[in-house]
């Protein structure tokens, strides 16, 4: 049973053409868009990469590229074969292309669909990664002389100060890390000893964050060390005093971000897919109504053109039977192939 079935005069032939030609080069122009804002959340997540536990996220973006670049391809080539339908003689020559053209468009749209679940999907892990590689981060902030590890104070820095945060999930996350090195710290100082001997695992824990937590709307100076007591600053109370330091944890000021991108780069890869879905029936009517023409003589005579042959399931069946047969053929001659390799 055909599917879909239409009739085609010649003036609506020229005008599938040009509507198809039009779809093509609007595609390309998406697929670039695509492209370029895939490139974009590949840097991002480059950038921010020592803070993250691991590189899961990356799937996102390398979907995204993959999906773009291929759709640019796939829809120059559409626009060329809409350019040559109206001379019978020149689209000759894309018939034989036509059904791997079609094959590799219908991967195109699922590999659309793919990076368009991803986009949605890879926040929770993405959330994860954020969380173990900021805390990793603050962890790790004060080992400046480790080798592996000496980049961590900086990217900590740079991060708080871009994204006006501080700590993982809240400032207080610094409270539970000692944070200042060793070497900088002055051992023959009672307060020192008291403040090590006071905690079980002998680390300098106290109530302060570093520089980058410093909020500089503040209309005091920073205060940042000693910060939930009162009495250790003047006119300052820790609970009102939230201008002083950034409050908004690291964690969600960064997966806030990369969300934005991801819907950004989710609404390209849908609009890809519209046009590249629009641009392969619209090439499946021309052909199949181009195809009924035999030369240029019947090059003005109305045609039948439609999107599906056979039934849905009668499809599927014939293409998985046409796969088998091809993947026999090519086992039977490996297989006469080593038995002549073996007579001789």
């Amino acid at each position: 049973m055909v599917l879909f079935q239409a009739k085609f005069s010649f003036q609506r032939r020229v005008k599938l053409a040009q509507t198809l030609w039009l779809l093509s080069w609007l595609s390309v122009l998406v697929g670039c868009l695509t492209f370029g804002v895939g490139i974009f959340l590949k840097v991002q997540l480059w950038i921010h990469n020592e803070v993250m536990d691991n590189n899961s996220a990356h799937a996102v973006p390398n979907t995204v590229i993959t999906a773009g670049l291929v759709g640019i391809l796939l829809s120059i080539y559409a626009g060329k074969i809409s350019h040559d339908s109206l001379d019978v003689a020149k689209y000759q020559r894309w018939k034989s292309y036509m059904s791997p053209f079609f094959c590799l468009s219908i991967l195109s749209c699922f590999v659309c669909l793919a990076a368009l679940v991803l986009s949605v999907a890879m926040r929770g892990p993405l959330e994860e990664s954020l969380k173990i590689g900021i805390r990793n981060g603050i962890r790790f902030y004060k080992d400046t002389d480790t080798p592996g590890r000496c980049f961590q104070k900086r990217s900590m820095d740079k991060l708080q100060m871009e994204f006006q945060c501080c700590g993982n999930n809240h400032y207080k996350d610094w409270f539970e890390v000692q944070w200042i090195s060793n070497r900088y710290l002055d051992f023959s100082s009672k307060e020192v000893k008291d403040r090590i001997k006071s905690n079980v695992d002998g680390r300098y824990l106290m109530d302060s964050v570093p520089f980058s937590c410093c909020n500089p709307n503040s209309p005091r100076p920073c205060i940042q060390m000693q910060l939930t007591n009162n009495s250790a600053h003047y006119s300052y109370n820790y609970q009102t005093d939230e201008l002083n330091i950034w409050i908004r944890g690291c964690r969600e000021a960064l997966l806030s971000y990369y969300t934005g991108i991801m819907a950004t780069n989710g609404a390209a890869v849908t609009l890809s897919f519209l046009l590249q879905a629009s641009v392969l029936i619209s090439l499946r009517y021309l052909q199949t109504s181009m195809d009924k023409i035999s030369g240029p003589d019947d090059v003005e005579a109305e045609t039948d053109g439609f999107l599906l042959e056979k039934g849905i399931a009668e499809t599927v069946n014939t293409a998985l039977e046409k796969t088998k047969a091809l993947f026999q053929s090519n086992q039977v001659e490996t297989a006469e192939g080593s038995a002549e390799a073996g007579g001789s």
